[in-house]
């Protein structure tokens, strides 16, 4: 063990560790809230700034692509600076861009503000849970988890549901405006109760080589990503060359990180088998999360008439059983193993429930889904994060959160793009189908738009009445194939979790590999 992790502070204790993991939360809360939150305002904020909802999308884009570049750099930056100089300076600048966003006048403002974003948020998520973890005291650390994961799995719960909020009731930039006071508030505890126990430093050498090369392929592959549902993904000549240049770039990155003295981002992590196999398992069940997270708001607002407003509601007693579950399981000493096996039987219970949901499905009908993938999320980060980081030396933390949390979020991104392309496609198939029989030689075609006419609607409206109503069910049967398809990836997830070591009861003992 080095010099460094001997020397350790103490942990904070009372008022003061309260207030601090709430300062902490605080700052991991923004970020993810504000990779979720713009999503269902866009097509608000690119009717005010008067673009297509198309153009609108390089608000997102240019959030992840800036915020996938510099998550990883995470462990050089806080050797170089310090953990919580870093985590400050991150809080703080994040706070700036927030303030920039809510006041841009243009796109091309709005997408340069947002890129400040999200390069300057890269440290906060790591940075809060390598802070949360020293403050703690050892036999608490899974407490000081139970934290961090609450904020990381809530905030993109709540994130449609304020930004719905918010579109529907005030202008969109207070979508941003509201991180201000919270990132003061974070930012000045966060100093005045840690800047002592500052982490030690060290000078490194500058990867500019890394640097460039994991910008370059992050770049062409979340714009990839982003851009591939809009243009027909490989039938696009952009798409096919974003998709090469992000393959050569990884592959020249991971060799050049893997052989360099002194690089930027520490791929050796990946030697331990915890942590490689906990990252899989981490990301893979994230993506799943996502995916559902993303297309059951997106099926209610296009096909079930929900507002953005009313659909953050159906999602949002997950969050709040989460809430109050997680804190309770942090408390049980049981192999971290059967936990997260635990939330990947819940989770897929929760996606097979979902698939079997029905045209004139109620409120509580859908929501009753979410209450069980509540309970899984309280047993998903803790057991993970435990497993991946077992047997890590406190100067290792940093790094490692930073590319695990950078995997997750890139997973997450992939799974955003495959499933509403695979979304609209099985739709399409369905609707061709399902309108094979919708024609004049269907005696239920026929006896349909007799009835439609006889409440006074002309034939061109009873045939338009049928004909949303197939795309409806098309919609529909797509989503259900997707729940289906969730659930049993989610449960194939568990063989995965079973190829890692028991983790340790002391996370400060450094295990063989």
């Amino acid at each position: 063990m080095s010099d460094a992790a001997r020397a350790e502070p103490p942990p904070l204790r009372g008022a003061a560790l309260g207030v601090t993991s709430i300062a902490l939360a605080l700052g991991t809360f923004m970020q993810v809230l504000d990779s979720t939150i713009a999503n269902v305002s866009l097509p608000t904020i690119a009717g005010n700034l008067g673009v297509s909802t198309d153009n609108g999308t390089w608000v997102i884009t240019s959030f992840a692509v800036a915020n996938g570049v510099t998550v990883p750099l995470t462990g050089w930056l806080m050797q170089r600076f310090g953990v919580v100089r870093t985590f400050t300076a991150s809080v703080i600048l994040f706070t700036i861009a927030s303030l920039l966003c809510g006041i841009a006048w243009s796109l091309p403002s709005l997408i340069a503000f947002r890129v400040l974003q999200g390069a300057v948020s890269g440290p906060m998520i790591p940075g809060s849970q390598a802070l949360l973890i020293a403050i703690f005291p050892h036999h608490k650390r899974g407490t000081a988890l139970a934290i961090w994961s609450m904020t990381t799995l809530v905030a993109p719960v709540l994130g449609p549901v304020l930004g719905g909020y918010i579109s529907d009731n005030y202008h969109w930039g207070w979508i941003f405006l509201i991180n201000v006071p919270v990132g003061i508030i974070a930012a000045g505890i966060t100093w005045r109760s840690l800047s002592t126990r500052e982490t030690p430093t060290r000078k490194l050498p500058i990867d500019t080589v890394g640097l460039l090369l994991l910008a370059f392929w992050v770049f062409s592959l979340q714009t990839m990503l982003d851009l591939g549902k809009d243009r027909d993904w490989f039938h696009n000549q952009l798409i096919v060359v974003l998709t090469i240049f992000a393959a050569i770039g990884f592959v020249a990155w991971a060799i050049w990180e893997a052989t360099d003295r002194a690089p930027a981002v520490d791929l050796s992590l990946f030697r331990r088998r915890n942590f490689a196999f906990g990252t899989l398992a981490l990301c893979l069940g994230y993506a799943l999360f996502f995916a559902n997270n993303l297309l059951l708001p997106l099926w209610l607002q296009t096909q079930m008439g929900y507002t953005a407003t009313w659909a953050g509601f159906v999602a949002a007693p997950s969050g709040i059983v989460a809430v109050i579950a997680t804190p309770f399981i942090a408390r049980l000493r049981v192999d971290a193993r059967w936990l997260a096996t635990g939330a990947f039987l819940a989770f897929g219970i929760s996606y097979f429930m979902r698939s079997q949901y029905t045209p004139d499905a109620s409120f509580w009908t859908l929501t009753m889904p979410l209450l069980l993938q509540g309970l899984a999320m309280s047993m998903f980060f803790v057991p993970l994060v435990t497993i991946s980081l077992d047997g890590l030396p406190p100067e290792r933390v940093p790094s490692a959160s930073g590319i695990s949390n950078f995997a997750r979020i890139t997973a997450g991104s992939f799974a955003a793009s495959l499933t509403t392309t695979y979304w609209d496609r099985r739709e399409a198939l369905h609707q061709t189908r399902l309108t094979e029989v919708g024609n004049d030689y269907s005696p239920v075609y026929r006896q349909t738009v007799e009835q439609l006419q006889a409440t006074g609607m002309s034939p061109l409206q009873a045939a338009g009445s049928v004909m949303r109503q197939i795309v409806n069910q098309s919609y529909l049967l797509s989503s259900l194939e997707l729940f289906w398809i969730c659930g049993w990836l989610t449960l194939a997830m568990i063989g995965v979790i079973w190829i890692t070591r028991k983790p340790a009861p002391s996370q400060h003992t450094v295990a063989a590999d």
